[in-house]
């Protein structure tokens, strides 16, 4: 049946509206039929009719005065792609063999409560059409075609499914629409978005978008998607600045709807994510696009009609937006047929004439409405703007495309079972009704075309892969979807997303990737923390941890450097420490070198005093022999400290600890040899057959060997089990590593030291006991004195000692040495230097005997 409508010529121009005061024949609407052995229906978005004023009809009642007409001619690609796949079809001999497919196009009311009425037409073959009545003279439709929205899938589904005619839609998957309980004779076209929210958060990872809005549609849709991308925000720590939920029959200009679009301008989220279908957000998008609201980067689901901008501004609002299209092959055949598409191919077109009068001025012959012959005969459609019509195959065309195969496939499958069946029959005609197709439509559905039609089951397209597509339109008016990547959300962990970012047009706002987090940028040398009772996206800036760095924005951790590293002052670079170690250069190395020189040279001046006034009485008086082993033992403790200076290799390390422990082994043992010389010289006045051998047998001799064995021993149990070694300390001095020896056992070097301080207080102790005997020539306050502070240094050193570290450390032990080996140098040697030198007077044997005979005379 056809249908013809006229409305008013005179029409008011809105924005986005093609509107022309020309002839009636521009407004003629007639329904297009392709006619065949079975037919399809298909029930398209072309056009809507929309009203200003509302004025009452005079004579139709529930009607408007003035009616004004909007073609939607982006979507006649819908018509195109049903025409291709029809005639590739019927082209076909291996599909449907004498069976020719035809199609019964019309439109769907903008308007939800006008939705049913061609269908009931469609069903009943009468343009006045009752209930329950059918005209047509024979059933020849299979199946209809709906789309784009949920809203007119789901009324004409309650229609269809009464009468069991197979119903597949164009439009976005949706979960309701699957429910077989309610809708029996339904099948979605569009795979199901389940992965769609972990590819929306897989991008915002990707670019380190933490804060983004979302706008969806108030519908369970809208519920669901909501649902499952708090779920993977959640997962990945990515927030939301706001929720915009945006009614479908929200009218454009109510306070509820400018309030949305002032919060979008306002938010501080410079990435906004877009998830709905066009008919729901068509007012809010339009909106935007009016407002020129170009600081934001829209995230969209599916490829909005948002070229359709009919402004004089070189701006476009949605110029570098990222779109989820499910992935399809490329149909470069389609792309083909449509450059062949004219109107005098199809004359039962009544939508083509009407794109040929408008863009290239092909007048229409005022008796039938068609346009006059040789009109423009090499115009093509491919020359059109892209704002008014794309060549390259949408989404909803691909469905459509491949909507029509699977009818196809159905019904060949179909007739070969009933021409198996009629075989043994009486070979009469087969009988076809649109029921019997769903055995075969629940079975199979289209994948792919690419030389032969590969049919799977629906249930492989649960999860499917997505182009990513950049939206370029600056200058305005390009309209070029360029494909920038994909989300295959089956490849492995890690591989699913697949960015070529060096593609992609961000919106004429930023000249680099934008940002959109609720916090400020962290630069290098600071880590992200989170801020307290704020969302978890949102941070403080807070200084990398002493020796940490990072290089990097909106780091959430600092890298710790190397052991053989330090960061600079800006914590952003790891920069190589310089190797060193307490070094004659040094002023603290060429301080304590020289100190350590002066003394032996001043200990061996010593010596040669005490050599060359070797028979004077102060000498001999003092055993003579232990004061040089003494002198020549502190000699090589002074020495012994320039094995510290310098850098450390293996030999010098234990020569470091073994020549120190056992020279001041020897230097302690002659003072303690000495302190016994002192007590059983003046305990020889007293008569005893004791003091008398320890005399004669010069037993005291035996204690320097005695006692250094033992410390050789220790030394030999200590490098046979854990032997020092060479060193680095990264820690001890900033940007610097410190080569120096390890004591390798530290018991070991513990032990050394306490047995040094034994035979320093037992020195002490003997010397304490021998202190008031006579004291002309007597050193036992002196070896007192210098065990005190022998025994004080060294116990001094060991709290002091580890609490320090690197040259320090070294530089300590060395004072240390230098220290104690002073201390015997100068209280034992120096009162004796100065009688031998400066009161020679002094030095006769004569002051003995008279101090001997005085204590006598004082003890009688």
């Amino acid at each position: 049946m056809t249908s013809w409508s006229f409305i008013h010529w005179i029409l008011q121009i809105p924005p986005l509206m093609y509107a022309f005061e020309i002839s009636e024949c521009y407004f003629s609407i007639k329904d297009f039929r392709r006619d065949g052995n079975v037919m399809i229906g298909a029930f398209f978005p072309l056009h809507y009719y929309y009203t200003i004023k509302k004025i009452p009809h005079k004579f139709l009642p529930n009607y408007n005065e003035y009616f004004y007409l909007q073609y939607k001619f982006k979507n006649y690609q819908f018509v195109l792609a049903l025409l291709f796949a029809i005639e590739e079809i019927n082209r076909n001999p291996h599909l449907l063999p004498n069976t020719s497919l035809g199609f019964d196009l019309y439109n769907v009311p903008f308007i939800e409560k006008n939705t049913l009425m061609n269908a009931f037409i469609w069903l009943t073959g009468m343009n006045h059409f009752k209930v329950n009545y059918n005209c047509k003279k024979e059933q020849k439709s299979a199946a209809a075609l709906t789309g784009t929205s949920f809203a007119i899938s789901a009324h004409m589904g309650t229609l269809l499914q009464l009468y069991k005619i197979p119903q597949l839609t164009f439009g976005p998957f949706d979960t309701i629409l699957s429910d077989r309980a309610q809708f029996t004779s339904l099948y979605q076209m569009a795979p199901n978005d389940t992965s769609l929210p972990l590819g929306i958060v897989s991008l915002m990872l990707h670019f380190k978008w933490t804060w983004v809005g979302l706008l969806l549609t108030d519908d369970h849709r809208g519920n669901q998607i909501l649902s499952d991308l708090k779920e993977e925000m959640r997962k990945n720590m990515v927030c939301m600045a706001f929720v915009e939920m945006i009614s479908g029959t929200l009218a454009s200009f109510s306070d509820n709807f400018w309030k949305s679009v002032e919060r979008i301008q306002d938010s501080s989220a410079n990435v906004i994510i877009i998830y709905g279908d066009i008919d729901s957000l068509h007012g809010l998008v339009k909106n935007i696009g009016q407002k020129l609201t170009t600081g934001k980067v829209w995230v969209m689901n599916s490829p909005w009609d948002v070229t359709n901008h009919l402004d004089y501004f070189m701006l476009d609002s949605f110029h570098g937006s990222l779109i989820f299209s499910h992935y399809y092959e490329e149909m470069v055949d389609f792309t083909h047929f449509i450059e062949t598409v004219h109107p005098s191919k199809y004359p039962e077109d009544t939508y083509l004439p009407k794109l040929w009068h408008l863009f290239f001025k092909c007048p229409f012959s005022r008796i039938d409405c068609k346009l006059l012959e040789n009109c423009q005969p090499n115009a093509s459609l491919n020359l059109l703007p892209k704002q008014n019509f794309d060549m390259a195959m949408s989404e909803e065309s691909y469905y459509i495309y491949s909507a029509v195969y699977v009818v196809a496939h159905s019904l060949h499958e179909m007739i070969l079972k009933q021409v198996q069946i009629q075989q043994y029959e009486n070979g009469e005609r087969i009988i076809f009704l649109p029921w019997q197709l769903h055995p075969s439509l629940q079975n199979i559905y289209m994948n792919n075309y690419v030389g032969s039609h590969t049919l799977m089951d629906i249930k492989s397209k649960l999860d499917s892969k997505y182009d990513i597509i950049n939206f370029w339109n600056f200058p305005k008016g390009i309209g070029l979807k360029v494909k920038v990547g994909s989300f295959s959300p089956n490849a492995p962990h890690g591989q699913q997303l697949s960015l070529t970012t060096s593609l992609i047009q961000w919106p004429t706002r930023f000249t680099e990737i934008p940002k959109s987090v609720c916090y400020k940028l962290c630069g290098p040398g600071f880590r992200r923390t989170v801020q307290e009772g704020k969302a978890a996206c949102c941070f403080d800036c807070t200084s990398c941890p002493y020796n940490e760095i990072s290089n990097e924005t909106d780091m959430d951790h600092c890298l710790k450097c190397p052991e053989s590293h330090y960061a600079n002052t800006e914590k952003n670079h790891c920069l190589q420490k310089t190797v060193t170690f307490l070094h004659y250069e040094d002023p603290l190395g060429m301080a304590l070198s020289s100190i350590a020189l002066c003394f032996s040279a001043i200990t061996a001046s010593v010596l040669g005093v005490f050599v060359k006034h070797r028979d004077t009485p102060i000498v001999k008086a003092n055993n003579r022999a232990l004061s040089y082993i003494l002198l020549i033992t502190l000699i090589i403790c002074f020495l012994s400290s320039l094995l510290f200076i310098g850098q450390p290799n293996t030999a010098t390390c234990i020569l470091q600890q073994t020549t120190f422990g056992i020279a001041f082994t020897v230097a302690l043992s002659t003072v303690l040899a000495k302190a016994l010389t002192v007590v059983i010289a003046f305990k020889v006045t007293f008569p005893g057959r004791l003091m008398r051998w320890l005399m004669i047998s010069r037993a005291t001799n035996y204690v320097i060997p005695i006692f250094t064995l033992f410390q050789i021993i220790l030394c030999g149990i200590w490098l046979g089990t854990s032997p020092p070694f060479v060193d680095q300390d990264a820690h001890a001095q900033h940007g610097h590593i410190i080569i120096l020896c390890n004591k390798g056992s530290a018991i070991a070097f513990h032990c050394v030291l306490g047995y040094l301080c034994s035979l320093a207080l037992g020195s002490y102790t003997m010397a304490f006991l021998s202190r008031n005997l006579p004291d002309k020539f007597n050193e036992a306050k002196f070896l007192t004195f210098s065990m005190l502070v022998f025994f004080s240094v060294w116990v001094t050193f060991l709290p002091v000692y580890h609490s320090t570290k690197g040259k320090v450390m070294v530089a300590m032990e060395v004072f240390a040495i230098l220290a104690s080996s002073a201390a015997l140098v100068g209280f034992i040697f120096a009162p004796k230097c100065y009688i031998i030198l400066l009161k020679p007077d002094k030095n006769v044997f004569h002051g003995i005997r008279d101090n001997t005979h005085y204590g006598r005379n004082k003890l009688n």
